[in-house]
């Protein structure tokens, strides 16, 4: 029987489990940073950013990357901060202590990147500002109430916008990640959670239904190989 993606899924991820710990989960989060990498999807949020920054280019420059993972996202801005001469000061926030540390380890040599350990919806509601917060193949962990709340919280939190890159939910992408696991030799729980990503991932509709709900005003909206959708939200 065909996979159904007419709406989000609600079914939970192994990994939604903030106290999971351990090689298992290690192995996943670098896997998942390697087939972003490998597909572009860094990319993808590198290009917002840069969008947001034609209105500061000088001066210190907060970044912060909810649901971190293993920071590899990080480390690409940090690298091309470097190349650039941009000072970034780049934060990591995650609900999984084990996956801070493992993000922290990989991070050693790059003083500009700090990590933190918290419930992104208590950051929100603190004073600490940034100029731009990024949510990479994270939003589509939360239900849609949640994102609203989110969304909402970053608006308030940066100086210069939002950068969304999540997954389109599509059949064909659920597919070739099938596909995809045999080729990366991915473990039960990876392949598993990874389609259950696809399926609780967004189509442009529930993109721009947020959009509306939220009251934007201006925003950039664009399907980006492979199968992610770029969300840019200037503040």
């Amino acid at each position: 029987m065909p996979v159904n993606t007419d709406h989000r899924s609600d079914q939970p991820e192994i990994m939604d489990n903030f106290a999971m710990k351990g090689e298992l989960l290690r192995d996943a989060l670098d896997k998942i940073a390697s087939i972003n990498r490998l597909l572009g999807g860094n990319k993808v949020t590198l290009q917002g950013v840069e969008m947001l920054l034609q209105n500061k280019k000088h001066g210190p420059i907060c970044i912060l990357d909810v649901g971190c993972g293993n920071g590899d996202m990080l480390r690409a801005l940090a690298d091309y901060a470097h190349t650039k001469k941009l000072d970034f000061k780049l934060t990591g926030i995650d609900a999984n202590d084990f996956t801070i540390g493992h993000a922290s380890q990989l991070s050693t040599e790059y003083p500009n990147i700090s990590y933190i350990c918290a419930d992104i919806f208590e950051e929100i509601k603190k004073e600490s500002a940034y100029d731009i917060i990024l949510c990479t193949l994270t939003l589509h962990h939360f239900k849609d109430p949640e994102i609203l709340e989110l969304i909402n919280g970053f608006k308030t939190s940066a100086r210069l916008g939002i950068v969304v890159n999540d997954l389109h939910r599509s059949a064909l992408a659920y597919y070739l990640f099938t596909a995809l696991c045999v080729v990366f030799r991915l473990n039960k729980m990876s392949k598993d959670d990874g389609l259950i990503s696809i399926l609780r991932g967004f189509k442009r509709k529930d993109l721009e239904s947020f959009s509306r709900q939220l009251g934007l005003k201006k925003y950039v909206l664009h399907w980006k190989w492979a199968f992610r959708y770029q969300w840019i939200i200037p503040v």
